[in-house]
């Protein structure tokens, strides 16, 4: 070959090669970095997704004019449309996806081309998943709830108070029932109050928008599933919340709802199927003219749950009866609805690194979707926890719903937690009644012996009080005593405890116990100009101050405590007005002392020989005093005593 020959060959070669690297590199980038990006459909949820899920199915909810006449198609590797769904609405589709193992993450193009030829693109996500599955670490025993009512904790941006594009634009702190402006600031701004105080996990009562004319504060009637409402902050702002608890060591527990919506959410106005909601024909009907007076309600027959006579009329109207005229009823036995509120759990838990989900309204909801719910998140998160509201006063409902019950229908809830609103009333009978053979301290020893019934008692959460009932001190007719024995006794239990926002400075409702709007009182402290300052300590009253440094100092106590976390519980009968509960783990021992006699008693302890402490020193969490067991323990006064091996 000649020289001038070779050499064109060479070039040719090299010619080549490169302009086939720049055509990969430029296909590589225009799936990623180069792309066009559109926005040209109304609505698309969920709002983005993930690669790395054991499930491999998505299903998106797209909703535009006549979006039922288009045709999508994704050109995505790994990435694959599946199924196709047209809703009764002709502006809704319904897209299952499939996303395998070789998904990427990135962007990419969904295109809709129409039946007359137009196309319209919208761009869609998938995201790496910022930690592995087994990482989500789900709230326990170890740990001690916050309960918050966010609009009256504290407001930490009085700049988002008020929002013009939303339907109540006031706030009125002398309004039980108004905005008060609290928000996700305010909770951000005192989380060293709350770590400090000793709290491991903070619950807020939901943060979703809620577009409603009235008592919006509350959170209940979500308008939009995907969206932190602006009058409490920025979906930034509720990550940030989420980044400094995590380094604080703290869990995040999301307040869902999956029972129902608020009447002005944005779907109401153009249903995607007939059946989208329970009692919709009721709704379509009457809408014009809609109140409390046309619903068809719920009969609130809980136990249609469970019970083996109930008849098909009662468990139909306890599942799809509304609450309110304000709260439509979500039917999830229509398959799209069940995977939508399944895929926003999902999406929320990976969003925001979610600690737990603490889920509304528990049996009110088809109990087959709860157990279809629940097990698909943890099996996702594995690790993860969820608490379900069963307010049932009877042992049997609530050990029915959880994880490993031992059900006769055969029924699984995959529940980790109920709540023991049974345990709560126990507690609160005991210390306001005198005592008998069957009444005082006997309806606490009672009640935790029923714990033989469930299958798991230290995942059962228990409470003092919460957002929905009369405060603790106002149910304990405001003695002090009598609610640190409570508490106390609480947050020795093998439970999970939840403490409400306010119990640890004696917040009460006595002007009209019970009355929703006066237990959710704005936290002293949060607002500038508050007269009364909790987080500080300024204004408090000397019982408030006592309070508050008995709930730290046992909480603190309790952090560490592998006896209470997990130990081994022993209590014995009551007798002589006392109440003795011990937990063991290791050579750690708690013991704790209910003492509801008025005057100094000489307790005699050769009847506790078999947890063997004798000649043993102990120490008092609160006082930090020591002494050794031997024979008499002298209970100076009324309260509870709480002693630990833990010098």
């Amino acid at each position: 070959m000649k020289t001038g020959v070779r050499l064109l060959v060479v070039f040719l070669v090299v010619l080549s090669f490169s302009c086939n690297n720049k055509e990969q590199n430029f296909t590589k980038e225009s799936s990623t970095q180069s792309m066009e990006e559109f926005n040209e459909i109304e609505r698309v949820e969920p709002l983005n997704w993930w690669v790395g899920f054991k499930n491999k199915n998505l299903q998106l909810l797209v909703k535009h004019p006549n979006i039922s006449k288009a045709t999508p198609k994704i050109n995505y590797e790994g990435v694959t449309i599946s199924e196709v769904h047209k809703a009764d609405s002709p502006n809704y589709l319904f897209i299952d996806l499939i996303i395998n193992e070789t998904a990427k993450a990135g962007k990419f193009n969904i295109e809709f081309t129409f039946q007359n030829g137009d196309k319209k693109q919208q761009t869609y996500e998938l995201k790496s998943r910022a930690k592995d599955l087994h990482n989500y670490a789900g709230f326990n025993s170890s740990d001690v709830i916050y309960l918050i009512t966010p609009d009256r904790f504290a407001n930490g941006d009085p700049s988002n108070d008020i929002n013009e594009n939303l339907l109540e634009k006031s706030i009125n702190r002398d309004d039980d029932y108004a905005r008060h402006g609290g928000d996700i600031k305010g909770i951000t701004n005192h989380l060293d109050y709350i770590h400090d105080m000793g709290f491991t996990a903070i619950w807020p009562c939901p943060l979703l928008t809620n577009d409603m004319p009235q008592a919006s504060y509350h959170g209940y009637a979500m308008t939009n599933f995907y969206e932190i409402d602006p009058r409490f902050g920025t979906l930034d702002e509720y990550l940030e919340l989420s980044s400094k608890m995590s380094k604080k060591g703290m869990k995040l527990i999301m307040d869902q709802v999956a029972n129902h919506c608020g009447l002005n959410h944005w779907w109401m106005k153009d249903l995607p199927f007939k059946d989208w909601v329970n009692h919709q024909d009721n709704f379509e009907k009457n809408k014009d003219v809609w109140d409390n007076k046309n619903i068809i309600k719920s009969n609130h027959v809980r136990t249609s749950n469970q019970d083996i006579y109930a008849s098909k009329k009662d468990k139909k109207e306890m599942t799809d009866g509304w609450f309110v005229s304000a709260m439509p009823d979500l039917n999830q036995r229509n398959p799209f609805m069940a995977k939508y509120i399944i895929q926003n759990s999902i999406w929320w838990i990976e969003t925001a690194n979610l600690g737990g989900i603490r889920q509304d309204t528990y049996p009110y909801s088809d109990k087959d979707f709860m157990s279809t719910w629940a097990g698909a998140i943890m099996h996702e998160y594995p690790n993860f926890s969820i608490v379900g509201e069963e307010w049932s006063y009877n042992p049997l409902l609530i050990g029915y719903w959880q994880n490993g019950a031992n059900n006769k229908d055969g029924y699984n809830s995959n529940l980790k937690s109920p709540m023991d609103f049974a345990m709560q009333r126990n507690i609160v009978e005991a210390l306001n009644e005198e005592e008998a053979w069957d009444k005082g301290l006997a309806k606490m020893y009672e009640g935790l012996a029923n714990d033989f019934h469930y299958a798991k008692p230290k995942d059962i959460m228990i409470f003092p009080d919460n957002h929905d009932m009369s405060r603790i001190f106002t149910q304990l007719k405001g003695d002090l005593v009598n609610t640190k024995m409570a508490v106390s006794y609480i947050l020795t239990l093998p439970r999970i405890p939840q403490i409400y926002y306010g119990t640890e400075v004696l917040m009460g409702d006595f002007e009209k116990p019970g009355d929703h709007g006066l237990v959710r009182s704005d936290f002293p402290g949060g607002w500038e100009g508050d007269t009364v300052n909790a987080f500080t300590g300024n204004g408090l009253t000397n019982e408030q101050k006592e309070m508050q440094s008995y709930v730290k100092k046992l909480l603190n106590y309790r952090k560490s405590s592998k006896a209470i976390h997990e130990g081994k519980t022993i209590h014995f009968a009551p007798q002589n007005k006392t109440y003795l509960l011990l937990r063991r783990f290791g050579e750690e021992v708690v013991v704790h002392i209910i003492n509801k006699n008025d005057t100094p008693f000489q307790l005699e302890l050769d009847r506790f020989e078999e947890i063997g402490l004798k000649g043993k020193t102990l120490k008092n969490i609160i006082t930090g005093e020591t002494f050794v067991w031997d024979d008499v323990l002298e209970l100076k006064e009324k309260g509870s005593l709480i002693l630990t091996t833990k010098i």
